[in-house]
């Protein structure tokens, strides 16, 4: 029997690699094997391991990682602590393939792990681009440390053939969350409103703001331009938790103030569920932040995107994902036009670039018949250019 690892540590995470990890456990040759570490197993980020238990997936491995502070070199000591850990899971596990999704810097801990236990890695969601990030240098490293590739679009794949990966463990296979979204059960609007304790009135707003990495404040001068920006309207704002990036503390002190001076307008939830997540989507204006799901989700369920700043610079968009800048006028001015006639007809009518329904499918089909006994890379693929030939 196959045994199949997957990695997850953010609520995030989890809700792409849900639909794979269903398709694994529903496989009898398969053997589905579970890490969780990361703000899975925190309390202040909702402790989100309850949901995969509820989703009916036994936890093999929890691996802790404890960010005993907002700052760079705790960060860097919670990505030794989960090294260590997931190095330890590995050798009790031995799984056959380790799966790991997107660029947290956790995950490449994770990677490190894997390859001096001489596990092979099957990266997801590899060769995109946010030039916004530290994300996007760790998701690159990902990508060399990995022995299969399934990317969520050509572009994408092309990136990663550009890195000197065999084409050949290199497939488009489209987004894991357009599976999420084709089998979604939807929440009724009613119950979404009883959770959340507040009625959802026009406009409503789904908010998620991510630290930014790469800038000096971690985005927090912008956290308050979109708080002011969101406060011109008398509409309903639902914001969820930040990540555990280095000025996530800050920027989630200012999301408690805003949401606690305006009860039963603004609600901040650190998790909603990705079930509940993707059912707001269908009853919100728009979805509003700096988050990949305004680019990879929304535009699949219809909803107006607007994403602010450089975190996802460099992602694909769908027409219907509006960029602005990091100011109140700015994210004002994207906001109404969000709410236009004209661009929710766009929104409405949109394609999302990042494939058809059927992803989980397609890389578990893959996964199933790769030769996991062949632990070795192959060599660099070197890509002539047009002037050499």
């Amino acid at each position: 029997m196959r045994r199949i690892a997957f990695f997850t540590s953010t609520r995030a995470d989890y809700g792409l690699l849900r639909p794979l990890m269903a398709e694994v456990a529903a496989r009898p040759a398969l053997a589905l094997q579970v890490i969780v570490s990361g703000t899975h197993l925190s309390e202040a980020h909702g402790a989100t391991w309850r949901e995969i238990v509820a989703d009916g997936f036994p936890i093999d491995a929890r691996v802790e990682m404890m960010v005993a502070a907002d700052d760079a070199e705790s960060v860097a000591h919670a990505a030794a602590q989960v090294l260590s850990g997931v190095a330890g899971v590995l050798v009790r596990l031995r799984p056959d393939v380790l799966i790991l999704l997107g660029d947290r810097f956790e995950l490449l801990s994770a990677a490190q792990a894997a390859v001096l236990a001489r596990v092979p890695i099957a990266h997801l969601h590899g060769g995109e681009a946010t030039e916004g990030a530290i994300d996007e240098s760790i998701r690159h490293a990902v990508t060399k440390l990995s022995h299969w590739h399934f990317a969520a679009a050509e572009p994408y794949a092309e990136r990663i053939r550009q890195m000197g990966e065999a084409p050949g463990r290199v497939w488009n296979v489209g987004a894991p969350a357009m599976d999420n979204i084709a089998s979604l059960e939807p929440v009724p609007k009613e119950t979404l409103e009883a959770f959340l304790g507040i009625s959802l009135r026009a406009p409503a707003f789904l908010v998620t703001y991510h630290p930014v990495t790469l800038e000096e404040d971690g985005g927090l001068a912008a956290i308050q331009a979109l708080l002011t920006a969101l406060d011109t309207d008398a509409g309903s704002v639902v914001i969820t938790g930040t990540n555990a990036d280095p000025g996530g503390t800050a920027i989630r002190s200012s999301l408690q103030a805003f949401a606690g001076a305006r009860p039963g307008r603004v609600v901040l939830v650190e998790s909603l569920g990705a079930r509940r997540y993707l059912s707001l989507m269908r009853h919100v204006d728009a979805v509003v932040g700096n988050s990949s799901s305004g680019l990879l989700e929304a535009p699949a369920i219809g909803v107006p995107t607007v994403d602010i700043g450089p975190r996802q610079q460099g992602r694909l968009r769908a027409p219907s994902v509006l960029h602005c800048g990091e100011s109140a006028a700015e994210i004002r001015q994207a906001l109404e036009k969000a709410l236009s006639a004209d661009h929710r007809a766009i929104a409405a009518r949109c394609e999302s670039p990042y494939g058809k329904p059927g992803a989980a499918r397609r890389i578990v089909d893959l996964l199933a018949t790769v030769d996991v006994a062949a632990r070795a890379k192959p060599p660099f693929v070197e890509r002539r250019c047009a002037a050499d030939v």
